[in-house]
């Protein structure tokens, strides 16, 4: 059997109630075992040729890579960004039975219900 791949996905939103919404829909959705939302941050950009600074709360969503796909078309729906930030990184190790707990806690779409 194959071992399942981690992800630790990060994305930004402009406050804390969105924050927290998007992330119980992802968990509801099982999308995600779980997100942690993070204290405020300054964040510093360039966005369409002008200089951009604003609070945003960051996500952290960790999931396993066969749910990115659909992790991604969730976050953009509901994303009240033009262009949200959605970085994936894979995980190289963590412990076990954690990394085993987020494949349970998690379903693609085309996964069995019984997963």
């Amino acid at each position: 059997m194959r071992p399942v791949a981690t992800l630790l996905v990060l994305t930004n939103l402009p406050d804390r109630p969105s924050a927290e919404a998007l992330a119980s829909e992802l968990v509801e959705a099982r999308l995600a075992a779980c997100v942690n939302v993070l204290a405020p941050c300054h964040s510093i950009y360039r966005w369409q040729g002008a200089l951009e600074t604003t609070s945003e709360v960051p996500l952290l969503i960790k999931t396993r890579s066969e749910c990115y796909a659909a992790l991604e078309v969730a976050i953009r729906a509901r994303h009240p960004y033009e262009l949200p930030e959605i970085i994936a990184l894979p995980v190289s190790d963590g412990l076990p039975d954690y990394l085993a707990w987020v494949a349970a806690e998690t379903r693609h779409p085309g996964d069995p219900e019984d997963r």
